[in-house]
């Protein structure tokens, strides 16, 4: 059996339900992560309409917001580029269906010359031991680093999951902003900044992305795994969801059609690169070797 029908199947089971028809006239209600939205929702909602005469509308509010409502039966439909917190009451419901894999990168103004940083050395510009370009092979400048506001949000708890171990580390931020958006766009208009964001989203935007440990974050390097900071994004339900119309979707989302468009968006399939889920274990022993190590140091 391919990994592809697998996961069709696992989902088919987890719903215990026939298919059933549903009326043109129902809309499926998704909200969630912007970059799940850009790395394959925008489309995949699209390609579904088109099929089956049924709408979609999405909306944003992040990866918190996508996987809270949908627990709660507020939204069809949640957008997630992080795990649900089961300790967490309000996500204790949550139910996540990984579709995709996205990548996390840094990025730089694209007149900047800097083009590789390490793991080491991203791990040090956010705990503020590095803080001139110089240091990084570029011009003798203050690096003004760009962070999203709080712990909670997607690009935030992956980034101190892998490179710090530790979901409460404290970045030393020139600017902290509301979401990823403004983090991309204030890199764009500024020749010192740096951020980082969710390749599915920053692609889009006139940015450098900068190699990390001489590996670009190009599709072929995240489905093999050489480019180390990937990690999976979800559709989410509510635990236990019997609603024929979310069913459908999300057996669509699985199915080779709708992996398809996944991967006519430059977005990396989750049944194609399963072998991602064991690597991952390389990049969490990484960040406790020099994420965690580089944090008690301070």
């Amino acid at each position: 059996m391919s990994f592809t029908k697998y996961l069709s199947a696992l989902v088919a089971g987890i719903f215990l339900m026939n298919i059933q028809t549903v009326s043109a006239a129902e809309t499926l209600q998704w909200a969630g992560c912007g970059i799940t939205k850009k790395a394959f929702m925008k489309e995949l909602a699209k390609a579904y309409t088109k099929k089956t005469g049924i709408q979609v509308k999405l909306s944003g509010g992040g990866a918190t917001k996508g996987i809270r409502n949908a627990a709660k039966g507020a939204i069809h439909i949640g957008g997630a580029c992080r795990v649900s917190l089961e300790n967490h009451e309000e996500e204790r419901n949550a139910f996540q269906i990984p579709v995709a894999w996205d990548a996390l990168v840094a990025f730089v103004h694209k007149d900047n010359p800097v083009d590789n940083i390490s793991f080491k050395q991203l791990n040090q510009v956010y705990l503020g031991k590095i803080t001139n370009w110089k240091q990084l092979g570029g011009k003798d400048a203050p690096i003004e680093l760009y962070v999203r506001r709080g712990k909670m949000s997607g690009v935030g708890r992956t980034l101190r999951e892998l490179v710090f171990a530790n979901y409460d580390q404290k970045f030393k931020a020139t600017y902290v902003v509301k979401s990823s958006g403004p983090v991309e766009k204030g890199v764009v208009k500024n020749i010192n900044g740096l951020g980082v964001s969710g390749i599915s989203s920053a692609k889009k935007r006139k940015l450098k992305l900068l190699k990390l440990d001489g590996k670009a974050p190009t599709y072929e390097n995240i489905k093999n795994g050489s480019y180390a900071l990937y990690r999976p994004l979800y559709l989410v339900i509510k635990r236990g969801n019997k609603v024929p119309l979310v069913r459908d979707f999300v057996k669509y989302a699985v199915s080779n059609e709708g992996q398809k468009i996944i991967r006519s968006q430059g977005t990396v399939p989750y049944a194609e690169a399963l072998h991602l889920v064991m690597k991952q274990l390389d990049q969490y022993e990484r960040a406790n070797r020099e994420g965690l190590s580089q944090t008690k140091a301070q």
